[in-house]
């Protein structure tokens, strides 16, 4: 005999923006490619805006996470269904582009790494399992961002109670600037983007806000870390010809040196692309070289300085 399902969880209405009915977008169903695309982008042009409103939100978080890597403490991401993706991608391209020690950011996505490519949309409800990760790798001194577009996702907001218990900073990146959970944490960004294209479909513009708030935050945390010389990457790891080539252009374009001396010099710091860089702009040879970004905590600018006080 088969045993009875259990009853469904009660249905919960989210009062947030994104759940709103887009009167711009009422008659959609209505309208040929070319009209559906253009009214989809008129929406999305109103995201950078949104987001420029919580800017000081956004740096008093990038203040806490540099903070916290300087102090050996980590940075972790909590989100569920595309919450949770865009944390993911954020986490997945720092260390390529900026060498990033393993373990300074750690993504959680509710239902784990299955729920990358497949939707199992039950498991944001779980603010237990939110929790449990958290007691599992959370530390005091750490940084937690919750990702929640609706700003009640459980999942995450269980992780950040457990967060702020342990002693760790917590922030919550939301599309609900009435999110009751922004009132119980270290720091709220609450991006209104409004109602979507399709009423309720956070992917669109509150996805691309989140987006475009993660794309700030860790790339403000890797410029104020010294991982950027100017506006170059100068920690990225070439793991590929196309990034291989992007190392010489860099060090091409930030010396005014041709091609040959470059790659002469970065084979004479065995690849290492900072030590290269500091070389050639001082004139040092590449032992003072190692020395001067170890003594600065790896900062191009700082090791320059040095150099130049001891010259």
């Amino acid at each position: 005999m088969t045993a009875p399902k259990a009853p469904a969880p009660p249905a919960v209405r989210v009062d947030a923006p994104t759940e709103e009915r887009n009167p711009r977008s009422l008659d959609i169903d209505r309208l040929d490619t070319v009209g559906i695309l253009r009214l989809i982008n008129d929406e999305d042009t109103q995201v950078p805006r949104a987001v420029a409103e919580v800017l000081d939100a956004v740096a008093a978080a990038v203040d806490f996470a540099v903070a916290a890597l300087r102090a050996g403490h980590r940075v972790h991401y909590f989100g569920a269904g595309t919450s949770g993706r865009i944390a993911f991608a954020d986490a997945a391209e720092l260390r390529p582009t900026f060498n990033v020690p393993e373990g300074w950011f750690c993504p959680h996505l509710a239902g784990g790494p299955e729920a990358l490519w497949q939707a199992l949309e039950e498991v944001e409800d779980d603010a237990d399992s939110g929790a449990a990760q958290v007691r599992e790798c959370v530390a005091a001194g750490d940084v937690v961002v919750g990702l929640a577009a609706s700003g009640r996702t459980p999942f995450v907001l269980g992780a950040l109670r457990a967060a702020g218990a342990t002693g760790a900073r917590t922030v919550l990146i939301t599309g609900n600037p009435r999110a009751p959970m922004a009132a119980h944490v270290d720091v709220s960004v609450g991006v209104d983007t409004g109602p979507e294209v399709i009423t309720g479909s956070t992917r669109m513009k509150a996805g691309t806000a989140q987006k475009l708030v993660l794309n700030a935050f860790s790339t403000a945390v890797m410029v104020r870390l010294g991982r950027v010389h100017s506006n170059l990457m100068v920690s990225l790891v070439p793991t590929n010809a196309k990034l291989r080539g992007r190392v010489l252009s860099i060090l091409v374009e930030a010396t005014g040196l041709g091609e040959d001396v470059c790659a002469t010099a970065l084979a004479a710091a065995g690849g290492e692309l900072k030590t290269a860089l500091v070389g050639l702009l001082s004139g040092a040879a590449v032992p003072a070289a190692r020395a001067a970004l170890a003594q600065s905590g790896d900062r191009v600018r700082d090791a320059l300085a040095l150099l130049s006080d001891a010259a």
